[in-house]
């Protein structure tokens, strides 16, 4: 297309990762409109930022011309049809346009719009098959303050539903404007809409399971005044934290790595490095599905792709201090486009900050001297609300090497309704009448490793039992296992806690002291894995959580588990495209994809919010450092603070150092 200068907003960018702006955003918007992209009718389900490829990152220096591109994703809502788009804002022009074929196998829908929530709704309401419903079960009355909830539709091949735009409906009600709708479900009315012609596809509507009447409310006025006996626990550095924000360059200790945030993935991390030596390439959550275990009509379909078809970034909360975040914070703003392209500003959506982890090392030596040092960690993260439920991601970076994921759920658990006091097979009752179903939450972590560089290896270690014979006299002995997985397919495993397994990224041109590649270990939690029979749909879509770990070798663009477009999607996409090549991964660019998560059969502890559930994994050190890196670490500042006594130390002498 036509040449046009340079966006000026992209000279406030200093690095070529650097996360988009809202100056960028509307540029890319300006640029998309003047080449005839958008129209009255025209859409953006999705706007983020179209990196640069490691070659590219490569050959740029500090000063050099950066090419900011934006990748868009482009709908008409008045016929469906679907653009990807390139825009080269450095360039001032569109690079690439091609039409997305969501109307044909295996199909694959943009992300859902804001807006299309809203239209779902009104759609819903105005049907009067919908409006018969809710008069035959006596509901009338409710029917204007009910809360028609939007939900993506799964795949069901069902022959008036594939290749079109459908979103489905379930409804709740709502006694007052307060009224939190989760707690009153309308059990087997379920709305199928196209989104395209704003029409009803069908309404079912199958029983008369009596709406459950409990308030369901978290409100203090609601839940009556806070308890009084907590005392406060105040979080101090009066010298200000340890940590530097340059841009997107943060730096902590021995830790360096480029914040970004984007619209789908939400936090990103790059160039993470450890004592000036490389750690991660790139890292983010680029994907999780929460696939329902429960048969009734309102339920079996329900397979939510949260970063794939609703966006975990655009959905992210604005943090707030003392609420959100404890301690002296440094927050980063995050932009993201609005339905029509336009930036939206989401205030401190990423919170960095440091915090006491306990013990770092310690001991106590024969004469009782006792040495101890007090762990830190520097905690980067961000909160998406996605519907009922919310995430929380929370990277953590030690003193000791060691980074660590935990994803934390919590919010509202999705309820239907059923008789009380009837036990049913898929759910289990929280509230007189409220049944949550069992259901999964299944994140797929993207590491893109550079242990020591680019050139690594993947090894399964497993403790190995050695059986009672010559080689083990006394049957005490036992070892472990080295298993190169050297091409995709062979990457593609399972954790196994009875043989304490974990996965190691070898350099494959760097040795230790004594020898050994250098490497970090991914070190799983107990973690079952998608439990929908490998024929179901959901299998099909979600393969990527069918295993805890696949390696693949490094492309531009294999990003997502699950596919770029996974709404409405058949299956095949993602991991299983990407691999099918059984690519070598011997000494190459390699990318580990980590499977770990929540299966969850809900409680009544869990209502009406669900305390929060964590899942995650650690990335650590084995033989990447040549000792302890945390020697060096200082004694606690309060160390002898008020109320330690030589008696608190067992009756010997108290020391925190030499």
């Amino acid at each position: 297309m036509s040449h046009h200068s340079p966006v000026a907003a992209t000279l406030a960018v200093s690095h070529p990762l650097d996360p988009l702006t809202g100056a960028e955003i509307a540029a890319a918007r300006a640029i998309l409109d003047r080449e005839g992209l958008l129209g009255d009718t025209v859409r953006v389900p999705m706007l983020l930022p179209d990196e640069p490829t490691k070659a590219e990152r490569a050959a740029w220096t500090p000063g050099s011309p950066i090419d900011r591109r934006v990748d868009v994703v482009l709908l008409d809502t008045a016929t469906g049809v679907a653009t990807d788009a390139i825009v080269s804002l450095t360039r001032g022009e569109v690079v690439r346009a091609e039409r997305i074929p969501n109307d044909a196998p295996p199909y694959g829908q943009p992300q859902y719009l804001f807006e299309e929530y809203e239209r779902a709704e009104a759609i819903a309401k105005a049907s009067p098959e919908w409006r018969a419903a809710m008069e035959r079960r006596g509901l009338a009355e409710h029917a204007e303050r009910a809360f028609c909830s939007p939900l993506a539709p799964g795949y069901t091949g069902r022959a008036d539903e594939v290749g079109r735009r459908v979103i489905r409906s379930l409804t709740f009600l709502r006694y007052d404007d307060l009224d939190s709708p989760w707690a009153h479900p309308v059990e087997g009315l379920i709305v199928h809409i196209d989104l395209t012609t704003n029409s009803v596809i069908r309404v079912e509507d199958h029983g008369d399971v009596p709406v459950p009447a409990g308030h369901g409310n978290y409100y203090p006025e609601v839940q009556g005044p806070a308890r009084t006996t907590l005392k406060p626990i105040e979080i101090t550095q009066p010298d200000g934290p340890s940590f530097a924000v340059t841009g997107s360059l943060v730096e902590w200790e021995d830790w360096s790595m480029r914040v970004g945030f984007n619209a789908r993935e939400g936090l990103v991390l790059h160039d993470v490095t450890f004592a000036g030596r490389s750690v991660l390439s790139r890292a983010s959550v680029p994907e999780m599905v929460v696939p329902y275990g429960d048969t009734a009509p309102g339920r079996f379909w329900i397979s939510y792709f949260d970063a794939g078809e609703y966006l975990l970034g655009k959905n992210a909360n604005h943090l707030a201090l003392g609420c959100d975040c404890l301690g002296v914070i440094r927050y980063l703003d995050g932009y993201v486009a609005d339905d029509h392209g336009n930036p939206v500003r989401i205030p401190n959506v990423v919170c960095m900050h440091e915090e006491d982890d306990g013990i770092l090392w310690k001991h106590t030596d024969l004469q009782g001297r006792s040495d101890v040092r007090r762990a830190r960690r520097f905690v980067v993260s961000y909160f998406s609300t996605i519907g009922n439920y919310d995430y929380g991601f929370y990277w953590s970076f030690g003193l000791d090497g060691s980074i660590q994921l935990e994803a934390k759920a919590t919010g509202i658990v999705f309820a239907g309704a059923g008789e009380p006091g009837i036990r049913q097979r898929h759910a289990t009752e929280l509230a007189p009448g409220v049944f949550a179903p069992v259901h999964q939450h299944l994140f797929c972590a993207r590491l893109d490793v550079a242990v020591d560089g680019e050139d690594n290896r993947l090894i399964e270690i497993d403790a190995e039992r050695i059986p009672m014979g010559p080689d083990n006299p006394f049957g005490n002995a036992f070892g472990w296992t080295e298993t190169l997985l050297a091409t995709e397919h062979a990457a593609q495993r399972d954790a196994d806690a009875s043989v304490a397994r974990v996965w190691e990224v070898q350099s494959a041109s760097r040795t230790n002291a004594v020898g050994r590649p250098t490497a970090y270990q991914l070190i799983p939690q107990p973690t079952a894995l998608l439990l929908a029979d490998p024929a179901s749909c959901v299998s099909a879509r979600a393969t990527f959580a069918t295993h805890h770990v696949w390696g693949t070798a490094y492309a531009d663009g294999e990003i997502w588990p699950a596919g770029r477009f996974p709404n409405a999607h058949q299956g095949g996409a993602g991991l299983p495209a990407y691999t099918a090549g059984d690519r070598s991964l011997d000494g190459e660019d390699i990318v580990l994809w980590h499977t770990f998560g929540l299966t969850h059969f809900p409680r009544p502890e869990d209502w009406p919010i669900m305390p929060v559930d964590r899942a995650g994994f650690q990335f650590r050190p084995y033989g990447f450092l040549d000792e302890n890196p945390a020697m060096d670490v200082p004694e606690s500042s309060q160390a002898h603070a008020e109320g330690g006594s030589p008696s608190s130390c067992g009756g010997a002498e108290c020391h925190c150092a030499p």
